[in-house]
């Protein structure tokens, strides 16, 4: 399931995007996004600034090529609140490390996830992410 909405903003060492939590979401239990939801919706968010050297510029629907991305570490993962259904998550995450080689990027990102005004999650996460 995809857990982003929109992307906002996207360059090669940032990317902002949206999310709004619906009823229908796996990761929704009692009309709350749950902590694995919030995990995942930071890792499809950071995939996307290493994800985008694997598909041409003119490939807008991400049909030339396959990519898979792995989560291989939690360096840190505070979550402060749990959003509801309907509201809107907005995820800012920027690459701290990238080594990239062929099919293949092993990296670290920082992201911070929000609600409205609020923080509702900030996570150091590391990546793999390959070309298949």
């Amino acid at each position: 399931m995809l857990m982003v909405t929109k992307i906002i903003d996207l360059n090669k060492e940032t990317v902002t995007t949206e999310f709004k939590v619906t009823e229908d979401c796996i990761f929704v239990k009692d009309n709350n996004f749950t902590e694995s939801g919030i995990i995942e919706n930071a890792a499809q968010s950071c995939s996307a600034i290493v994800g985008q050297d694997f598909f041409a510029a003119d490939d807008l629907e991400g049909e030339g090529n396959s990519v898979i991305g792995f989560i291989s570490g939690i360096k840190r993962a505070n979550i402060f609140l749990l959003p509801r259904t309907g509201d809107t998550l907005t995820t800012k995450a920027k690459l701290l490390s990238n080594y990239s080689s062929g099919n293949f990027s092993i990296c670290t990102m920082e992201c911070k996830i929000y609600t409205e005004k609020e923080l509702v999650a900030d996570c150091i996460l590391n990546f793999l992410i390959q070309e298949v």
